[in-house]
């Protein structure tokens, strides 16, 4: 297919140099001369262009922030006692930011201006940063090193990017969640088997198999549940995974840094599942995974409008380029380039080719959420896949330490999203703590209930990425042993909570939300499936204030009645609705207590009765 600018410019170019451009009999010796005189120009004109691109700039970096887990160092030579204890501490400080990570960029001013140094002074100063980081109880890994030559007078200089990561001690590894996306047959199982299993696909699909929960996705080959694929790196960046017949318990005992995979649904038809893993499990980063030789196809657009809508970052993997000739490929990128560049997505592709992009594209995508890395690789050659581990081993975490202090400090709040019967155990609960702090032994109240009570509870012992942990902070994901309490009282949807927090229920609530799609129009009396969060319930709509009906693309507050039993909303929450093609978006703007629940419902019910 023909860029549009292309065929401009070759229509453009036909218009101006066609034939018969000269005029009368000496047509062709004008023609001649003018294309010599044009001819000299232009080489003029190139000339002058690449002199200056020969002078580049002063490079420079972003001056340094005070908060953060990036610190420039100019050098790092022979320090005092007294100026490595400093240095020391300042390395605390920033891994404490990083949660566990920072990055050193050596032989650069606080400014930001690339000096570089001299190969002795460089070797001096990474010897100095691996003390510094032993010291702390960390080690060092060398991302990268560049060429700085922008006077040619000077000796060639260097400027390191360094990697320090805290040894994990006490369960506390860094942990990012990542939900997988994509089309049906997009290859999403395939290429987490590889990462978590170690070992390359054989082409029909034996990686995927570890990652199946039923005997059904086993015999389509289709995901249809939501199951969770852990992948770590160690304190030096290498990959820990079940390669070496490791267990769970030692991916994490050995791990620093854990990605945890949330593999999703493809099939249309379980689309519902999809925005359930995407809205109840908070993840950090989204994975939209195409295949090479189908583009964009099928639910691909759906899925990458729902991590928008969700503003989760998102990052692309074309698979299945063994499959294809490179043109394929080339022409699978450009579709996914143009549809970022579209005005709804804004996004600036960034195609991964060499490590180098890798790094680059780590530390721009966490820090703009304009920022879309591109990967192609093979889950069958291994194409191209050891640039995926390079930027998932370098992304750093969306929260720093002192929000996730600010969640820790206020009242705990456990999302209930999955329930188990485990044998010899009892009664488990899988899900996220939103806020607080929860150990074990710790009594909560769940709930609501159908009559919108909350019940009480004991939490016994307490399982993140399937190994023993004693305490749980906020932001991670875990199991929650309940003993015996009866597992037909609990439900998706419910949250454990603090007894003194006091929880609010509602059955009705209003919501500022932007009608995305609607076949006809949005009023009164429809009926749509509503998620917020963990929550995921039919709801009517009760009134839409200001106006009597929405079309697509149009804003306004709706009042929204759950129709089966209350449930447990923050304010501020974003939301997402559906019902077949109807879409929309929006955030919980009010809700409304059980006394004015009630309230509205005998004013609806005496209204029905006058009609």
């Amino acid at each position: 297919m023909v860029d549009l600018a292309e065929s401009g410019a070759v229509l453009a170019g036909h218009g101006r140099h066609g034939p018969g451009s000269g005029s009368g009999n000496n047509g062709k010796k004008t023609s001649k001369k003018s294309r010599t005189r044009r001819g000299k120009r232009g080489r003029r004109r190139r000339n002058k262009k690449n002199n200056r691109n020969n002078k580049t700039p002063p490079p420079y970096l972003p001056p340094e922030a005070e908060e953060g887990n990036i610190e420039y160092k100019l050098k790092l030579v022979n320090p005092t006692q007294y100026r490595f204890e400093h240095l020391a501490t300042q390395l605390k400080w920033r891994l404490q930011e990083g949660r566990g990570e920072a990055v050193y960029q050596i032989g650069v001013e606080d400014n930001g201006l690339l000096v570089g140094l001299t190969e002795a002074d460089m070797k001096a100063s990474l010897k100095t940063l691996k003390r510094m980081a032993e010291k702390v109880g960390a080690d060092i890994t060398l991302l990268r090193e560049r060429e700085v030559d922008y006077d040619s007078d000077r000796n060639t200089r260097k400027i390191a990017e360094v990697l320090v990561r805290k040894v994990p001690d006490d369960q506390q590894f860094l942990d990012l969640r990542v939900a997988v996306l994509g089309n049906v047959d997009s290859g999403k199982s395939t290429l987490l088997g590889v990462l978590t299993q170690g070992e390359l696909d054989n082409g029909r699909g034996r990686a995927r198999l570890n990652l199946f929960r039923h005997l059904h996705e086993i015999q389509t080959g289709r995901t249809s549940s939501i199951s969770f694929e852990i992948l770590g790196f160690n304190s030096k960046g290498e990959v820990v995974n079940y390669s070496e017949s490791r267990t769970a318990e030692e991916i994490c005992e050995s791990s620093s840094k854990m990605i945890t995979f949330i593999d999703l649904a493809g099939h249309h038809k379980y689309l519902k599942t999809t925005i359930f893993g995407l809205t109840s499990y908070c993840p950090d980063f989204a994975m939209l995974v195409v295949s090479a030789n189908t583009g964009i196809a099928g639910t691909t657009r759906e899925h990458l409008g729902l991590a928008m809508a969700l503003k989760v970052p998102i990052f692309i993997v074309v698979s299945k380029v063994d499959l294809c000739f490179r043109g394929t490929v080339e022409r699978t990128v450009r579709q996914l380039e143009r549809v970022l560049k579209q005005p709804g997505c804004n996004k600036v592709p960034m195609v991964v080719s060499n490590p180098d992009d890798a790094v680059t594209a780590a530390q721009q995508f966490a820090q703009s959420a304009c920022i879309t890395p591109i990967f192609t690789l093979s889950s069958v050659s291994g194409e191209s896949l050891d640039l995926l581990k390079v930027f998932l081993n370098i992304l750093p975490p969306l929260s720093n330490s002192k929000e996730q202090e600010e969640l820790m400090q206020q009242l705990t709040e456990f999302q209930v999203d999955e329930i188990y019967s485990v044998p010899d155990v009892g009664t488990v609960v899988g899900g996220t703590l939103y806020s607080g702090v929860c150990r074990e032994g710790e009594r909560l109240v769940v709930g609501p209930t159908d009559e919108g009570r909350f019940l009480r509870l004991k939490v016994g012992s307490i399982q993140r990425n399937r190994s023993a942990c004693r305490v749980l902070r906020a932001g991670q994901a875990a199991t929650l042993a309940l003993g015996n309490f009866d597992r037909s009282l609990l439900r998706k949807g419910m949250v454990m909570v603090s007894p003194k927090m006091n929880p609010t229920i509602c059955c009705q609530f209003e919501a500022a939300i932007v009608l995305l799609f609607h076949a006809k129009t949005f009023r009164r009396g429809s009926q749509v499936t509503v998620h917020v969060g963990n929550v995921r319930q039919t709801a009517t709509v009760e009134c839409l204030h200001g106006k009597d009906e929405l079309r697509t693309g149009e804003r306004a507050v709706v009042r929204f009645r759950f129709i089966k039993h209350p449930e447990y909303l923050r304010l501020g929450a974003k939301l997402l609705f559906r019902e077949g093609v109807t879409k929309g978006i929006g955030h919980v703007a009010r809700l409304l207590p059980p006394s004015q629940n009630q309230d509205q419902n005998q004013i609806h019910d005496q209204n029905l009765q006058e009609h």
